[in-house]
């Protein structure tokens, strides 16, 4: 199902993980690292939780807007020293654990969020960064991207030092081999060839057209699914096995990838496994509830459970069906959450309270735990409420869409004004009030992995993608509608 977001190895409940299958977020390999990864993480993020000192309203919207790009720009420029060229940026704050890796998806959305909002500059030094990796690769010249790479020096929990940025002093990419990030999803290809041909688009480079190219080409010849349900599997992992699963939420990807594809670059091939895409798409539609399932683990059987949010806010992106507007409202219905502080699980402060939705159905019934932190079945996950807002903003069904788009943007406002305190990238703090962190509380997927109270890239730009009315899924979708 998902794509790269919080992706710790979970601790899940007993039980849990046979009925999850493999997500994008979840294509890791769990092992003594990832298990300290978790720990550390967890602990890290514990202790440095705090709010903001400004109090509990929402920033009035232009200020917030600034910060939150003023989060990203410092993300991308947090290892100056090692980066004079080519980069990409730290995914989440140090708190979460992860030291400076670099998830492509959320580098993919930054792109997108930066040209929304007019930074262009920003937005091609990142191009530039996926690019590099994709041309260096240490082992393969085929167009693939690993999951993340390092973005910049850390000592490791072994007290191995890390001393590089992207670039290693062979000239081959950084990738993220310390957590085992080293596997290729199709829709982690697929959100960044969608970023890099937004951006050829903006700037007229040829370079970023022939790049997503080449992503496009290899997900035509290692995804290609012949089984029953077609569609495009899931990819390889760090041993470049294929993995036969198959996610709604990549073909969905897949199909505005490859209709951008053919309208920037042309081809029969393009609208060919666009179909191939949409057919796989078509048939994980739930029409009696009115949303998406998850996918399938084999490519014959579809997966009934947990239900995600992600495949129902991009259906709705990339296809624009009014039938498939129904999901957005499922979404907006199904899967609320509401947060109290100092009630149940919940990690947020007495008398705080924030309003949302959540990742999935199991996300609302679960008791996991993550290194002995409980996950609150209340707690709201901020990437997907902004996810919903821009569905909402996007589908325009006059005031009452846009009233529920903007209650929900201001709830993200109040996370980036009072949660996220003190915490910093490489050591060093980031601005005031800038990012929006992962979740409320810690939140559990139902897919083997969590979310933290971290700020983080991914939450962050499809925050400003929402206040913008940007529709990255679509040909010319980042002019916004604002």
């Amino acid at each position: 199902m998902s794509r790269p977001a919080m992706p710790l190895p979970s601790a899940a409940a007993p039980g849990e993980a046979d009925r999850t299958g493999i997500s994008r977020r979840g294509l890791l390999v769990a092992g003594a690292a990832g298990a300290l990864t978790l720990a550390t993480g967890a602990e890290a993020w514990a202790a440095g939780t705090r709010l903001h000192p400004s109090g509990g309203g929402a920033a009035a919207p232009s200020g917030s807007v600034r910060r939150a790009h003023g989060f990203l720009g410092a993300m991308t420029d947090a290892y100056p020293a090692v980066n004079p060229g080519p980069r990409l940026a730290q995914s989440y704050a140090d708190q979460l654990g992860l030291f400076s890796t670099a998830f492509v998806y959320d580098v993919a959305l930054m792109i997108c969020a930066s040209l929304a909002g007019g930074r262009v500059e920003r937005a091609k030094v990142l191009a530039d960064g996926l690019v590099f990796a994709q041309e260096h690769d240490p082992a393969h010249d085929d167009g693939r991207l690993r999951q993340a790479y390092n973005a910049g020096p850390y000592t490791f929990y072994d007290g191995n030092p890390q001393p590089y940025g992207l670039e290693l002093p062979d000239g081959t990419a950084n990738i993220g081999w310390q957590f085992g990030f080293l596997g290729t999803a199709v829709g982690d290809m697929a959100w960044p060839g969608i970023a890099l041909l937004h951006t050829y688009e903006a700037t007229g480079d040829r370079r970023y057209r022939d790049a997503a190219v080449r992503i496009g080409e290899w997900i035509l010849d290692n995804a290609w699914s012949t089984r029953p349900l077609g569609g495009f599997s899931f990819g390889v992992d760090g041993g470049n096995a294929p993995i036969p699963n198959g996610s709604t939420e990549h073909n969905v990807d897949c199909v505005a990838f490859f209709r951008q594809l053919d309208a920037l670059a042309g081809g029969r091939r393009w609208r060919t496994a666009e179909r191939h895409a949409r057919q796989f798409v078509d048939r994980m539609w739930d029409h009696r509830g009115g949303y998406f399932y998850t996918g399938t683990n084999d490519g014959e059987e579809i997966n009934t459970d947990p239900l995600p949010l992600d495949p129902a806010t991009w259906g709705w992106l990339a296809l624009r069906e009014n039938r498939y507007g129904r999901a957005v409202d499922w979404v907006a219905s199904d899967l609320a959450a509401r947060d109290v502080g100092g009630r149940g699980l919940s990690q947020l402060p007495d008398g705080v309270s924030i309003s949302g939705v959540t990742f999935s159905s199991a996300s609302l019934t679960t008791t996991a735990s993550y290194e002995g932190v409980p996950a609150h079945p209340d707690a709201v996950w901020l990437e997907g409420t902004a996810q919903l807002a821009c569905a909402l903003t996007d589908r325009g069904r006059g005031r009452h869409d846009q009233g529920r788009a903007d209650r929900l943007l201001v709830e993200l406002r109040r996370t980036q004004e009072l949660l996220g305190a003190d915490q910093t990238v490489g050591g060093r703090a980031l601005p005031a009030r800038s990012g929006v962190v992962a979740a409320t509380s810690l939140v559990d997927t139902g897919f083997g992995f969590g979310y933290f109270q971290v700020q983080h890239t991914g939450a962050t730009a499809w925050y400003l993608m929402a206040a913008a009315g940007a529709n990255p899924l679509q040909v010319g979708g980042l002019r916004g509608r604002r």
